[in-house]
């Protein structure tokens, strides 16, 4: 197996799989494939059986996973970044696992299972129903991690804390200890009622910050987007023009 991160703002993940090897993805992160591979589902990945499946699904994920194998000869699969930002690759060993965020995991080889790690909710504003949502990713293998904007690495000593918004945790590695503290006094429009959250982040351990977190990217364009109002107007309209036409011919 050889994987390539090309590009620099957009990256794509390209793999290149010999027959024999496989790649697993959640489902629908395809991007494009040379015509010799072929595609599979499988509810399992890095073993576990039904127990981790539905911790994976509690972490986020779906039922089912994609299994990437090429027929015959050599083939490539490539999966593109949903939003500018970084592939981060990571090797995965027994005892040595990652914590990402739930949009994170891009694809690993099949030795690689994610379940959940934390789930906290928030009753209003950004994170909506969504709330925050960490999976761990462990076995045996390697991952590929999806991260937005621009990107951050630390190491932290240890006992040293890093106080990070939600949004902003990108990944970190599972000897880094965390907690949710809430900074009391303070509700705003982004938590509603629920003060505003930071998650403490706690060496030893790296971890990794991303500077445009999905949430907040979807929060800070939501202005400008048409409301439904909206959109039923323009649909109104061109269903108006459409009926005019016809009744002028």
């Amino acid at each position: 197996m050889e994987a390539v991160i090309k590009g620099s703002t957009m990256p794509v993940l390209e793999v290149m799989l010999e027959p024999g090897e496989s790649l697993v993805t959640p489902h629908g992160e395809l991007s494009w494939m040379t015509d010799n591979m072929t595609m599979s589902q499988t509810t399992q990945a890095g073993g576990g059986g039904l127990l981790r499946t539905i911790k994976r699904m509690v972490g986020g994920g779906g039922l089912f996973l994609t299994r990437y194998q090429p027929e015959g000869s050599s083939g490539m699969v490539a999966f593109a970044a949903k939003v500018p930002g970084h592939i981060v690759p990571v090797d995965i060993q027994q005892g040595r696992g990652y914590l990402v965020h739930r949009h994170g995991w891009l694809a690993g080889t099949p030795g690689v299972s994610p379940v959940v790690a934390l789930q906290q909710s928030f009753r209003g504003g950004l994170w909506g129903g969504d709330g925050f949502l960490l999976q761990r990713l462990e076995g045996q293998g390697r991952a590929w991690i999806e991260l937005s904007g621009e990107l951050c690495h630390y190491q932290l000593p240890p006992g040293r804390t890093m106080l990070v918004h939600p949004g902003h945790v990108g990944m970190f590695e599972e000897q880094v200890r965390f907690t949710m503290t809430r900074v009391p006094g303070i509700a705003n429009k982004i938590f509603g009622g629920d003060g505003y959250y930071l998650v403490a982040l706690t060496g030893p351990g790296e971890i990794w910050l991303q500077s445009m977190p999905l949430p907040n990217l979807a929060h800070a364009l939501a202005p400008y987007l048409p409301g439904r109002e909206g959109v039923e107007t323009v649909e109104a309209a061109s269903i108006g023009g459409v009926l005019g036409g016809l009744l002028r011919d």
